[in-house]
């Protein structure tokens, strides 16, 4: 499902008055109708006591036609509004006029002291106060307010967005509430899919509320949520060499996990054959730990890193793999970090770079722009913090737009990994990523996804759709094994661990549990 900016849906709504004469009063019951059926469905209407918090913009309109639904089917509603009446306009100030001739207890203040007297006794609670459009902080009476709502202990239910997330970003702008499920018009805004905004959504529901297909599924939107792939099934008379074959460039003093888990990963995910480049003093620990894995050992710096000396050697092998992976645990050592610069403008097979090598690439991004081979990126926050020269909390504010302008400009794959990660395309296409939990905020996690990706592609799918199904399936692969022994303490090696059965579930399951369980909103 594609996902809109708040912008990009005030076009949408544009576009349906203007070119289907679906008018704003039509698009507006039809939102209320939905925020009535969710409430229905999540709650139960009749002989139940509603308190509606409205503002007085359209969100505040929507609450309007939820007030009027609720009294029609013989719930007790109690509408106050935020400001002052006068202020609501076109559709927003039809419904209000509505629910001023019904017997609807309505009452507004400028002061949220002079409610509160009020606003007891109830069972459920509407939040209405502000859509999409918030682009400064709540204060006043509306934080007052919202603060009463996160501390009244009942069920909160909000329309578009919980009020206090900005509809862009999800970030909270000073306060906002926390629902327990959330009704949203028209697609998905980015701030209800990026977190803290998913979170306080809680259970997420889309109505199209009369929107085109055309329009919701407008090539201009470039935002989609990550759904499972299907895999090409595998060759049963096929060998190894059938399944991808990945050379891992990797290791270094002190960093064996990072080898091992990239490499291990790409069969445990089932890829075919695994070559691992490693530092020549280190290999004999990790074979010892994955013998499946091919080693190549390494000619060392003093330091214990892959040393320039091997640079011939690993151009001539990269000719035979279907993809090269450099960086996981290569280490900050000068003679290194040029051997990775150098490597990457040379070798001439998709590559995967991660970790140490993305912090050498750096110092010279041209090396990136001028390849002609495809390019991945996988940095965190830190990682693409010095890609891009943007502060961390900046990217964490901006996510979609930084991501997209810096895969277009090094014409690279990137994955901004994080919760929800987001899988950015050189065409500015972005994948919103639902699998995955906090507990795989763990040392090695990012080198299982390097695997899992390469044994993607080596299982036949193409490369953008490999990257997304790699990430969908590592985040997949940490959800197993938080289910069967919690998100505290899972580690980079249960995650490994259950690649095999989410490459299974997905193989046999994906219709029946996957695209549900990660469709990140319920479509009404």
């Amino acid at each position: 499902m594609k996902v809109s900016r708040v912008f990009e849906m005030r076009n949408m709504d544009r576009v349906t008055i203007e070119k289907f004469g679906i008018s704003a009063d039509l698009l507006m019951e039809n939102a209320g109708n939905a925020a009535y059926s969710v409430l229905s469905r999540e709650f139960g209407i009749q002989g139940k006591r509603f308190i509606i918090f409205c503002g007085i913009g359209n969100n505040g309109g929507d609450g309007l036609v939820l007030a009027r639904k609720i009294y029609s089917s013989g719930g007790e509603v109690r509408v106050f509004i935020l400001g002052n009446p006068s202020k609501f306009k076109g559709a927003a100030k039809s419904n209000f006029d509505i629910v001023s001739r019904l017997p609807i207890e309505t009452r507004n203040s400028d002061s949220f002291a002079s409610l509160q007297e009020h606003l007891e006794p109830h069972d459920a609670i509407i939040d209405a106060i502000f859509g999409t459009g918030l682009s400064r902080n709540v204060e006043g009476m509306h934080r007052d307010a919202i603060q009463w709502i996160n501390k009244s202990e009942k069920p909160v239910y909000s329309i578009d967005v919980p009020s206090g997330v900005n509809g862009d970003t999800g970030k909270t702008m000073g306060v906002a509430v926390r629902a327990n499920a959330t009704v949203t018009f028209g697609l998905p805004k980015t701030g209800n899919m990026l977190y803290p905004g998913y979170d306080l959504c809680g259970k997420l529901y889309v109505s199209h509320i009369s929107f085109p297909p055309s329009i919701r599924n407008d090539d201009s939107l470039k935002v989609e949520i990550n759904q499972p792939l299907e895999i090409t099934p595998r060759d049963k008379d096929g060998h190894k060499g059938d399944f991808g074959q990945a050379l891992f460039i990797a290791g270094a003093s002190s960093y064996f996990g990072a080898p091992y888990f990239a490499a291990f990963s790409f069969l445990k995910s089932g890829g075919g054959y695994s070559r691992l480049a490693a530092p020549k003093s280190m290999t004999p620990f990790i074979a010892g730990k994955a013998s499946e894995i091919v080693m190549i050992p390494q000619k060392e710096t003093k330091q214990g890193s892959i040393s320039l000396e091997n640079k011939q050697a690993l151009l001539e092998l990269s000719k035979r793999m279907d993809m090269v992976v450099l960086g996981p645990g290569l280490s900050l050592e000068k003679e290194t970090q040029q051997l990775t610069r150098e490597l990457a403008r040379e070798i001439n097979k998709p590559l995967l770079i991660d970790g140490d090598g993305i912090t050498a690439l750096c110092q010279n991004l041209n090396i990136l722009k001028e390849r002609t081979a495809e390019t991945i990126l996988t940095p965190h926050l830190g990682e693409m913090s010095r890609l891009t020269g943007i502060s961390i909390s900046d990217i964490d504010v901006h996510k979609i737009d930084i991501l997209q302008r810096t895969a277009n400009e090094l014409h690279a794959i990137i994955v901004l990994k994080g919760a929800h990660s987001l899988i950015g395309y050189p065409d500015q296409r972005v994948w919103i990523n639902m699998s995955g939990n906090s507990g795989m905020a763990t040392a090695g996690s990012g080198d299982v996804l390097t695997g899992t990706i390469a044994a993607m592609f080596g299982l036949g799918l193409k490369l953008q759709d490999a990257v997304r199904q790699g990430v969908f399936i590592h985040g997949f692969s940490g959800d197993l094994a938080a289910e069967d022994i919690g998100e505290d303490g899972i580690t980079a090696q249960d995650i490994l661990d259950y690649l095999p059965l989410a490459m299974k579930l997905n193989r046999t399951s994906m219709d029946e549990i996957l695209r549900d369980r990660y469709a990140g909103v319920c479509v009404i």
